[in-house]
C-alpha cells in the first residue's frame, strides 16, 4: 500500500514505469515527479524476444529443435501474462518509486500547522507562516473586499435607476382622407395624401391638414407660413411652401 505526505495525488503508473503527480490542497496546481522505468518491464520484453527468437529458429530447422522452440516461446507468453497481472515485483518496484516521487515533489509543498493541508509555496503566506485560506495576504484581500463592495453598490444602485422613461405602447396613425393605416411616413401608404396636423396661429389649436378654418376660434388657417398640404412652417411672406411647393 502506497503512504503519501498528502492524500491528494494522482498515481500516472503504468506495466512500462512509475510517475506519481502530487496537487496543492488549496489552488490544486500538480507537480508531476521524474518517470522511472520498471525493470520487470525490461526483463518481460527480453522473455519475449527469446520465445520469439526461439520459435522462429524452430519453424526454421523443424524437428526436435522446433519443439525446443515452441515451448521456450509458450512459456515465455506464460511469464510474460503473469507480469501483466502486476507481479509482488513490479508491486515494490512502485512502492520504492512512489517514495522517490514524494522526496522529489515534496521540496515544492509546505504544511500549514493550522489546518494541516499541504500546500504549493503560491498558497503561503510566508509573513504569517500559514496557507492563505488561513491567513490571507493582507493586501489581496483588501482588493477582493473592496471590489466585492464595488460591486454590491452598482447592483443596488441599478436596481433603483430609471434607465427609460417612456411608455409601452402600440401606435397606429390613420389617414384623414381615406381612414386607414396610412404608416409611419409623411404621406398616407394607401392614398397618398399628406399626413400631419397644424397649428392654428391664434390659438395654438393642432388642425388637420387643409383646414381653412381653426375649428376652436374661427381664425382662417394657412395665412402665418403653414403650408396647408404638407404642414410645413414657412417664413412669413412665403408664397411658396419650402417644402413640398404648394401655394401658400
Amino acid at each position: 500500500m502506497l503512504h503519501s505526505f498528502t492524500r491528494n495525488y494522482n498515481d500516472l503508473s503504468t506495466e512500462a514505469g512509475f510517475q506519481f503527480e502530487f496537487y496543492c490542497d488549496c489552488c490544486g496546481n500538480g507537480f508531476k515527479s521524474t518517470f522511472k522505468e520498471s525493470t520487470t518491464y525490461k526483463s518481460k520484453k527480453r522473455t519475449e524476444g527469446l520465445g520469439r527468437g526461439a520459435g522462429l529458429l524452430g519453424s526454421l530447422f523443424g524437428g526436435r529443435l522446433g519443439s525446443i522452440g515452441n515451448v521456450l516461446e509458450s512459456g515465455a507468453h506464460t511469464l510474460s501474462d503473469r507480469m501483466e497481472e502486476r507481479s509482488p515485483q513490479w508491486r515494490k518496484e512502485q512502492e520504492q518509486a512512489f517514495d522517490e516521487a514524494q522526496n522529489e515533489v515534496k521540496v515544492h509543498f509546505i504544511k500549514c500547522p493550522a489546518c494541516n493541508k499541504w500546500v504549493c509555496k503560491d498558497c503561503w503566506n510566508e509573513e504569517e507562516g500559514l496557507c492563505t485560506e488561513c491567513a490571507p495576504r493582507e493586501s489581496s484581500y483588501v482588493a477582493k473586499a473592496r471590489n466585492e463592495a464595488m460591486r454590491r453598490n452598482i447592483d443596488e444602485k441599478a436596481q433603483h435607476a430609471t434607465v427609460w422613461n417612456g411608455e409601452i405602447e402600440t401606435r397606429t396613425t390613420l389617414c384623414p382622407h381615406c381612414g386607414k393605416p396610412a404608416g409611419q411616413g409623411k404621406f398616407c401608404n394607401n392614398c397618398g395624401q399628406p399626413l400631419g396636423m397644424i397649428k392654428c396661429a391664434t390659438c395654438g389649436t393642432m388642425l388637420p391638414l387643409n383646414t381653412k378654418f381653426c375649428s376652436e376660434c374661427g381664425s382662417p388657417v394657412g395665412t402665418n407660413g403653414h403650408c396647408p398640404q404638407c404642414g410645413h412652417e414657412n417664413a412669413p411672406g412665403t408664397k411658396f411652401c419650402s417644402e413640398c411647393g404648394s401655394k401658400l
